[in-house]
């Protein structure tokens, strides 16, 4: 693996687009949402199609084709230097084989922000246009909405990135000792596994630092994808693991047996409780850059910033 291309940082008076790739959107959260947005000194500016909800199938954010035309249009924007997902759930991989890839990597480098179902995005953006995303809340989420600190993230990793390069969380500890060095991938564990076999699938993460967290996943479930990873050969190699939260996936000790189990045998440093993902709380991660993991100091460490300038 190597180092991916690194968008350029956010200043105050750039304009945002805020898409809905999967999920729908709860209005109230999206306007605070918003409102923070503009508070930072951002233009954002939302997608027409945003609010919508699928006729028939209620766990999407519209039709496919109309989620795929706002990201587009979003992206190739010459006036937009970021596009920031307003929530997760499901439907990116719906919508993906309908964007023009050709002209979104005309479309330049951008900052791309998301985590949960957006995992399908960043793994398309990282293997079709070689560009660096950020593993992160969505704006219309609780964490942004509602968590100061979850907030303060963002915003550091958007407009100061140099000043976020250690990441970790009071909560880290150590599920298997050492240190490694290696390129920052992965995200949703379910959709890392669901990527499996797809035109955005990898073929392998040798001399990935890889991250992985998931929420409402039973600890058989977790064990299941986490089998289907190794099997397919997709952990052979990899440098090192940070798991984030494993949010109402049942008593934690119960993952950890899991996650200790299925990871612990590739004799790589893995941390636990790193401090992103689907918690209350939750550190923005950038995806494709260099970084060390200690897993007896609780860290990662980002090698350069997580965007450019």
């Amino acid at each position: 693996m190597a180092p991916l291309v690194r968008p350029r940082r956010l200043v105050p008076g750039d304009r945002v687009a805020v898409v809905a790739p999967s999920g729908p959107v709860v209005p109230e959260r999206l306007d605070t949402g918003l409102d923070i947005l503009r508070e930072w000194g951002l233009d954002p500016v939302v997608a027409p199609h945003v609010l919508d909800r699928h006729p028939r199938f209620r766990y999407l954010a519209g039709e496919d084709a109309a989620r795929a035309r706002d990201f587009q249009q979003a992206w190739c924007d010459p006036d937009v230097a970021a596009v920031l997902c307003a929530r997760g759930g499901y439907g990116a991989q719906r919508m993906t084989d309908l964007l023009d890839w050709d002209a979104l990597r005309a479309a330049g480098p951008k900052v791309l922000l998301g985590f949960s179902d957006i995992t399908a995005l960043h793994e398309a953006f990282a293997l079709r246009l070689g560009l660096a995303t950020l593993h992160g809340t969505m704006i219309a989420a609780q964490a942004f909405v509602k968590d100061e600190t979850t907030r303060d993230h963002v915003r550091a990793t958007l407009f100061e990135p140099g000043s976020v390069r250690v990441l970790g969380s009071p909560d880290a500890r150590t599920l298997v000792p050492g240190t490694a060095r290696g390129i920052t991938v992965g995200g949703c564990l379910s959709l890392m596994t669901a990527g499996i076999g797809t035109p955005d699938g990898r073929g392998g993460m040798a001399g990935g630092i890889l991250l992985l967290e998931d929420v409402g996943e039973d600890p058989y479930r977790i064990d299941r994808a986490l089998t289907q990873l190794l099997r397919s050969g997709l952990l052979d190699g990899v440098a090192g693991i940070a798991l984030g939260s494993w949010r109402d996936c049942g008593p934690y000790e119960r993952v950890r047996e899991v996650l200790r189990d299925r990871l612990g045998g590739l004799g790589v440093p893995v941390v636990e409780e790193l401090g992103f993902g689907h918690g209350d709380r939750s550190l923005t991660v950038p995806l494709g850059v260099p970084a060390v993991l200690d897993a007896d100091a609780g860290t990662l460490t980002l090698e350069v910033p997580a965007l450019d300038g």
